[in-house]
């Protein structure tokens, strides 16, 4: 087999591993489900998944920082300003990883009664799913007809 060519230009620019810079810490994609689901306030998120208080004000400060996550202030009657997370238009653009995670998740490792939460489409209530698409329009289901090339911003790796 011959020695890929990826080999030959660094990772340090790595689109996927500055993703997983902001999204990788444990906790951190099951906030932004909760905030896609629409619970957006602390207490509630922190009750719905049991986060450690301290844990979920971090992942919060770390969202909102990476502009994911914008705070908007709210006040209950006789109460202080809180606030409530909302998605970014840079969060939203997350929503097909969430599904494609969950999806993949449904099919390995959902319980034997089937998945707690479905995605469907607001108007006919079909189920969404996630396929990558060529800029062509061609459905590609099987990730055997996908291929890595390298992009414009790849930089040579140095000589070892």
């Amino acid at each position: 087999m011959p020695r890929p060519a990826v080999l030959d230009y660094t990772t340090d620019n790595c689109s996927l591993v500055r993703a997983m810079q902001v999204l990788g810490e444990r906790w951190t994609l099951v906030v932004l489900r909760e905030v896609f689901i629409g619970v957006r306030r602390f207490e509630d998120i922190r009750q719905h998944t049991g986060i450690p208080r301290q844990v979920l004000t971090d992942r919060l400060g770390n969202l909102v920082d990476a502009g994911l996550l914008a705070r908007e202030p709210y006040q209950d009657p006789g109460a202080r300003v809180r606030h409530e997370y909302r998605l970014t238009p840079r969060g939203l653009d997350l929503q097909p990883a969430l599904i494609a995670l969950t999806r993949w998740g449904d099919r390995h490792l959902a319980d034997e009664a089937g998945p707690p939460i479905e995605f469907r489409h607001r108007e006919c209530g079909g189920s969404v799913d996630v396929v990558p698409v060529c800029s062509e329009g061609h459905h590609l289901p099987d990730p055997r007809q996908t291929v890595l090339e390298i992009g414009p911003g790849a930089r040579p790796a140095s000589p070892a």
